[in-house]
């Protein structure tokens, strides 16, 4: 058994140190395999591209190193949101942190709104990374209504997604369900609360964090507007059967040689 969890907050927009802060203390002491918070949780989310370079970051930079040594005293790993500054561009990110330090990061693939005024689109194709004893998948957030990068994930051998999120839309704690079940992975959402305004636009972030299980089961989905951290034991091993109980298997009986629409 593998214990992971999320942590649901609130980040303060464009200050990136007191955030960091602030996750140190709430992640003291907790103790877990996996531990998922939410996108852009250093940095705040209604970034303007002057608290984009004030609060970007290298992926091996402040963010990373705090939480490198909050995992040697944990033993956790750890999946946090970013605003990356790499090779001269910036990218909606997320880092995967264990006790030895950086582990994998992912650059977010679909982004959302005025994410495109910030934010250079992910160019590589989700990939699976083994670290805290499980295959874990990363996607961020918007990456969720496209079911092909979960299922991408799927295909590559996760057990585990990790998803971190700033969720305004109400559909995606309920559409998760469908991506665990139809590629039969557990999945963490963690979203954030509160609410934050970019030029006169109100965005209200709606909680709701959760686990999902490959079998579509719901474990502890946060309100809409506590700071919560929830724990739950889950056996990852569970994620590798892809059969149903009618005796099909979701990917042995796929079609791909008639899914050619699927890449044009």
């Amino acid at each position: 058994m593998k214990r992971v969890a999320y942590l649901q907050f609130s980040p303060r927009l464009g200050e990136a140190e007191a955030n960091r802060k602030r996750l140190a203390e709430l992640l003291a002491g907790r103790h877990a395999d996996v531990i998922v918070l939410p996108e852009l949780a250093v940095s705040g989310y209604a970034l303007t591209p002057d608290l984009l370079a004030r609060t970007a970051e290298p992926a091996e930079g402040p963010t990373a190193e705090m939480l490198t040594a909050l995992a040697r005293s944990t033993g956790a790993h750890y999946v946090c949101g970013i605003a990356e500054r790499a090779d001269g561009a910036h990218y909606n990110s997320a880092v995967l942190v264990g006790p030895r330090g950086l582990v994998s990061v992912y650059r977010k693939l679909h982004l959302f709104g005025f994410e495109f005024e910030l934010f250079a689109p992910g160019a590589q194709a989700p990939r699976v990374v083994e670290a805290a004893g499980m295959r874990l998948g990363l996607m961020i957030c918007f990456d969720w209504i496209f079911p092909e990068t979960m299922r991408c994930l799927a295909l590559a051998g996760a057990q585990l997604v990790c998803h971190p999120a700033n969720l305004v839309l109400p559909h995606c704690p309920e559409a998760m369900i469908t991506r665990c079940l139809e590629n039969r992975v557990f999945a963490v959402t963690a979203n954030r609360i509160g609410d934050e305004s970019r030029d006169g636009t109100e965005l209200y972030f709606i909680g709701s964090s959760q686990l999902v299980t490959p079998a579509g089961e719901v474990r502890g989905r946060a309100d809409v507007d506590e700071e919560t951290f929830h724990l739950a034991e889950i056996n990852p091993d569970e994620a590798d059967d892809k059969t149903l109980s009618s005796g099909n298997d979701l990917f042995a009986e796929r079609r791909p040689e008639l899914y050619g629409r699927l890449l044009d």
